[in-house]
């Protein structure tokens, strides 16, 4: 029978009510056991659960624990046949992302999921998201690459997005067609499959301050944007456009502002501020400039994977022509490819 490592690093999925709200449960490594044991021997696969310690807060997600995760996964990689990840909400889909350009083409899955509702609350979402993520790194046809698995969906990781904060169906790939999906049984897409390999186990270098966002919104100013970008540790920017990748004009300045960036070696990463859809940089003459410019099309990518990417891709140590380049090409099916 397949094995699998449940690596739990925290989320609401493991939390308890307490007076000040909801905090970690002490006893959560007990109680899903429990919860799994409950199931005749041989439904579910072999497992052992690990316990990240510290655990992460969701929203204290710092790039350091993406580390911390890869660290556990290549000490168990040869061990076991898939990977289950235990994560909170609401930067899952960073997680998702980030992991899935860490470790590169994989020769077996790994995926994460979390819960809206904590583990034995009423209307817990918790034990059938997990019970999906466990079958679906098992499933013959399981994907080899990073998914998020989430109220009976399979999502390709690095095109997830949190798309409703109350909604048990929290996540979805808005540019991309779900890998799988439970009804009575599993049914595994071999749509679009990722070339599999050895993954890349050695943790980067991080930087917390290489990437930033700007994102534009009507009464943006030109001295906003020169502050930001007048930051010289700044490596990569991702630029939050509307539509099809438009800025505004601010009467040239903020084109100006990011050409001067551009010029001393700013990687400037365009994506769309809508849900669904791609940039196309070329359809306005604003975008246009921005071609000019050397900003680079993020295509359909999410605000997730287009920062993570920045991210890994720096602390991998790229740089110049070969920066860009990897930015502008789908790595691990994050993006579709440009067209000519």
């Amino acid at each position: 029978m397949p094995r699998l490592l449940i690596l739990y690093t925290g989320g609401t999925l493991g939390m308890q009510a307490s007076p000040a709200g909801y905090v970690p449960s002490a006893d959560f490594d007990e109680r899903l056991n429990t919860a799994l044991a409950a199931y005749p021997a041989g439904t579910l696969p072999d497992y052992t659960l690990h316990r990240l310690q510290p655990l992460i807060d969701s929203a204290d997600l710092s790039l350091g624990c993406w580390n911390r995760m890869v660290s556990v996964l290549a000490a168990a990689w040869e061990r076991y046949d898939g990977f289950v990840i235990l994560h909170g909400t609401d930067t899952m889909a960073y997680t998702a992302s980030a992991l899935s350009f860490l470790l590169g083409a994989l020769d077996k899955p790994v995926i994460l999921t979390g819960s809206q509702v904590p583990l034995g609350e009423p209307r817990s979402d918790a034990l059938n998201n997990i019970i999906l993520a466990m079958q679906a790194a098992t499933h013959p046809a399981a994907p080899r690459e990073v998914c998020l698995a989430f109220h009976d969906r399979l999502l390709r990781g690095n095109r997830a997005r949190k798309c409703r904060t109350q909604g048990l169906d929290a996540f979805d790939s808005p540019n991309a067609p779900w890998l799988g999906e439970a009804g009575i049984e599993l049914h595994v897409s071999a749509h679009d499959p990722l070339p599999s390999g050895a993954p890349e186990l050695a943790v980067p270098d991080f930087d917390a301050g290489r990437v930033g966002v700007l994102h534009c919104h009507p009464g943006l100013s030109p001295r906003q944007v020169a502050l930001q970008l007048d930051d010289h540790q700044l490596q990569g920017l991702v630029l939050m456009t509307y539509g099809v990748g438009n800025p505004p004009g601010l009467d040239g300045q903020l084109l100006d502002c990011l050409q001067q960036a551009a010029d001393r070696g700013l990687v400037i990463f365009n994506v769309t501020q809508c849900g669904q859809g791609a940039v196309q940089q070329a359809t306005y003459a604003t975008g246009k400039r921005l071609h000019d410019a050397g900003v680079i099309s993020g295509q359909d990518i999410t605000p997730e994977a287009a920062i993570t990417k920045l991210q890994v891709l720096l602390a991998r140590g790229q740089s110049g022509q070969a920066l860009r380049d990897a930015l502008g090409l789908p790595l691990r099916g994050e993006m579709r490819a440009p067209t000519s």
